[in-house]
């Protein structure tokens, strides 16, 4: 499948944008995390409500200290948000430590029907790993059983997995309860980038042409754009799709505003949800 134009779906417009929550780190540089996610959500006609997992210290080229907030504390505001809106999906990202992670599960566990979208943020652009087997063990136990849709790319699925071939990452993970797993492949060694969406009954490949440059914030961008597309009323099909064209064309219009990666340019006039 390429990305050449397709026909637009007709989506949920509700009297107020649908609000979706996210978990996510704050990163100072604005180029992933938590502002990823506004930006990606106010880009797509949804609000967004906004959770720190965990502060860090980081630019466009690496990310240097990650300070996990207080798991009570992120309980506390989760639930205060939940209480008071009607949330259509839940976006999490990076999560910093096993205890968030079991905290978000906790969370989760009481909301079963709302969509979750979980983008497993393991490691850095710059190298620096984002996890350690805690984590691993917490995501893979815990959060993995309630997600929607996961998106990791190439080089997550095989840590999370703990294999090599993705199609058998996919089926693992699959295994482990999430209803979609998309995988990303810009991280492959190949001329386009190939992104494989996986269910119990579908394998399905969005072929992309590849962009000259590293981007800060891709994933972030891509899985709050399903999130988006969810809390639309979407369904993880059309919301993979839809997702995967608006991120292509946030990262061609990427600009570099520090002396690491570019940035996706989440809002920009011309944009098409």
């Amino acid at each position: 499948m390429d990305n050449s134009p397709r026909p637009r779906r007709t989506l949920v417009q509700p009297s107020h944008p649908p609000v979706v929550l996210c978990l996510s780190g704050h990163d100072p540089s604005g180029g992933a995390g938590v502002q990823a996610d506004i930006e990606t959500l106010a880009a797509l006609g949804c609000h967004a409500a906004s959770v720190i997992t965990c502060l860090t210290c980081q630019d466009t080229r690496d990310v240097r200290q990650i300070i996990p907030q207080q798991p009570d504390d992120l309980r506390r505001q989760a639930e205060t948000v939940l209480a008071d809106m009607p949330v259509a999906a839940i976006k999490i990202g990076l999560i910093g430590d096993a205890a968030i992670a079991e905290t978000i599960a906790r969370l989760i566990a009481a909301h079963p029907d709302i969509p979750v979208v979980l983008d497993p943020v393991l490691a850095a652009g710059g190298g620096a790993s984002l996890s350690n087997e805690e984590l691993l063990q917490a995501i893979r136990e815990q959060l993995l059983p309630l997600t929607t849709l996961l998106t990791p790319n190439s080089l997550e699925a095989r840590v999370l997995a703990g294999l090599v071939d993705l199609e058998s990452c996919a089926h693992w993970l699959l295994a482990r309860g999430c209803r979609y797993v998309l995988i990303t492949g810009s991280h492959e060694d190949r001329p386009d980038v190939i992104n494989t969406l996986y269910s119990q009954s579908l394998q399905e490949p969005f072929r992309w042409q590849r962009l000259p440059h590293e981007y800060h914030g891709s994933g972030c961008t891509l899985a709050a754009a399903v999130a988006a597309y969810l809390a639309r009323g979407a369904n993880p099909m059309a919301a993979a799709h839809d997702a995967q064209r608006y991120t292509w064309q946030a990262l061609e219009g990427g600009f570099r505003p520090g002396r690491g990666q570019y940035l996706p340019r989440r809002i920009h006039t011309g944009s098409n949800p």
